[in-house]
């Protein structure tokens, strides 16, 4: 049995084979351009605003309609979308940065562990921004101000797909960031799930 730990610990410390090294180096790329494109998208449609209204959360800023939205969020007493309201915009571009240099890191010098290692810390760097994205919206709907020119029900704005808020038509899908991540995210779990596999059959990851 300690055989067998020591010699799946040693495959976990192999160096990683050479077409893996590639395909992350040209997996930084769609994680940089996130940077540059909106991670989520909200349209609202109304009888006053048949074009609609637009608000594109990137990783950094909010863009859009943003002073409309806000005039209208005035009269139902919701906070107003600015950079203080959205704090935690402030730390995703140095997360994202910081999983930039861990790739390439892990590409010039890693093991099947340190692969492993930078999966599970996207993985939860997403679970944790989405978790966080939701918690946000939801605070945005339920903490109304109860002396607003309007009253309305305390409500959570559409997370994924399309809602009836009022008069509003909403629909909040994910931005061309979230795709750039996912094909990030996509490539390390093959990228893993390979070298497992090839482990595996090797029986270099037996424990038993």
């Amino acid at each position: 049995m300690r055989q067998s730990y020591e010699r799946f610990y040693t495959a976990l410390g192999r160096p990683l084979a050479g077409r893996a090294r590639i395909a992350l180096v040209l997996l930084v790329v769609p994680l940089a351009l996130s940077l540059g494109a909106p991670l989520w998208k909200i349209h609202m449609v109304a009888p006053q605003y048949p074009q609609g209204l637009d608000l594109d959360i990137y990783a950094h800023t909010v863009e859009g309609d943003v002073q409309e939205i806000n005039t209208l969020n005035h009269y139902i007493g919701m906070a107003r979308i600015d950079r203080a309201a959205l704090t935690d915009l402030d730390w995703m571009p140095f997360a994202i940065g910081a999983l930039f240099l861990l790739t390439l890191r892990v590409a010039a010098i890693g093991n099947l562990r340190w692969l492993i290692d930078l999966t599970v810390v996207f993985l939860y760097f997403s679970i944790f921004s989405l978790g966080r994205f939701v918690y946000k919206l939801y605070a945005f709907g339920h903490n109304l101000d109860p002396q607003a020119p309007f009253a309305v029900e305390p409500f959570t704005p559409a997370i994924l797909g399309t809602k009836q808020i009022a008069n509003f038509t909403t629909t909040s899908l994910p931005g061309l960031a979230t795709a750039y991540l996912g094909v990030f995210a996509l490539g390390l779990l093959v990228l893993t799930g390979w070298h497992l596999l090839r482990g595996m059959r090797s029986g270099e990851l037996e424990l038993s």
